[in-house]
């Protein structure tokens, strides 16, 4: 029973990377309609920044984290500035070329410059155990670090202005235009914010977890089954679909094979779609 458990919290530590990156797409989606499939790779950005900072600067790790954030933020105002914006209006296929030209450019930029895979150390190395469940303190780490910052986040959301605003225009873009919300304003700042939630994920998992170029294009991938699977556009939808892929993803390496842990993503993405097409919390929301 213990080792079932155990499965369990680490299924909840997958899935808080899961929601905090599918968090970030299901804003962009919402706010620019914007299938963002280079979200991973920002990712993978935000990881390699975390081992430039700890391990050639000797940057204290939650100090690190705080850096990372704030540099990937200004990163995903860059990208909406420079990339999708001047696409806006365009067809919607201009937007995915745009991403998958972004994608092709930062593997192989990472990839030329380092090859190969790297580890990042962590902050507390050390193990805790409790009910008979033994588990390294960074997994946990990820697992509060995430609830945190999903908490952060529908605070930022439903208590703030910029929040309300970002909402408002989740519901309906062309109105918010209408009384007074600036669109180019709110669409950097989503973007500021989902890249940033990228960056957290990265920083959170990277210790636990391996560093390398191509580290950003399946979790992508489970991101966006995770937004369709709870329903586009919904929050919460992100948050439920991301920690029960975690889970289920991690009772089935535990009792079937590693071997298709990536196929059964998308498995249950089928039959979740096939039962109710909308996704679980069909229905666009900020």
């Amino acid at each position: 029973m213990s080792f079932f458990f155990k499965q369990i919290v680490i299924g909840i530590q997958l899935g808080s990377q899961y929601v905090l990156v599918a968090l970030g797409l299901t804003l962009i989606f919402g706010i620019l309609d914007i299938s963002h499939f280079a979200h991973g790779h920002m990712y993978m950005i935000g990881a390699y920044l975390l081992y430039i900072l700890m391990v050639l600067g000797g940057v204290n790790y939650w100090l690190a984290l705080i850096i990372c954030m704030a540099a990937l933020a200004v990163a995903g105002v860059i990208v909406e500035r420079v990339i999708y914006r001047p696409l806006q209006g365009s067809p919607s296929i201009n937007s995915f070329i745009a991403a998958i030209g972004m994608i092709l450019f930062l593997e192989a930029l990472v990839r030329g410059i380092q090859p190969t895979s790297l580890n990042v150390p962590k902050p507390i190395d050390r193990t805790v155990t409790f009910l008979g469940i033994t588990m390294e303190v960074q997994r946990l780490i990820v697992i509060a670090g995430a609830i945190i910052f999903i908490v952060l986040l529908q605070l930022f959301i439903k208590r703030t202005r910029l929040g309300t605003a970002i909402e408002a225009m989740a519901q309906d873009r062309e109105g918010a235009a209408l009384v007074g919300i600036s669109v180019s304003r709110m669409s950097a700042l989503t973007f500021a914010v989902a890249t940033a939630l990228a960056a957290a994920a990265a920083v959170l998992m990277a210790p636990v977890a391996y560093i390398a170029p191509e580290m950003g294009s399946v979790l992508v991938l489970k991101a966006f089954v995770i937004v369709v699977l709870g329903g586009l556009g919904s929050i919460k939808g992100a948050i439920f679909g991301g920690y029960l892929l975690g889970i289920l993803e991690a009772l089935a390496i535990a009792y079937i094979s590693s071997a298709y842990k990536d196929v059964f993503a998308f498995g249950v993405l089928i039959i979740i779609l096939a039962i109710r097409p909308t996704g679980l919390f069909g229905g666009r929301e900020a």
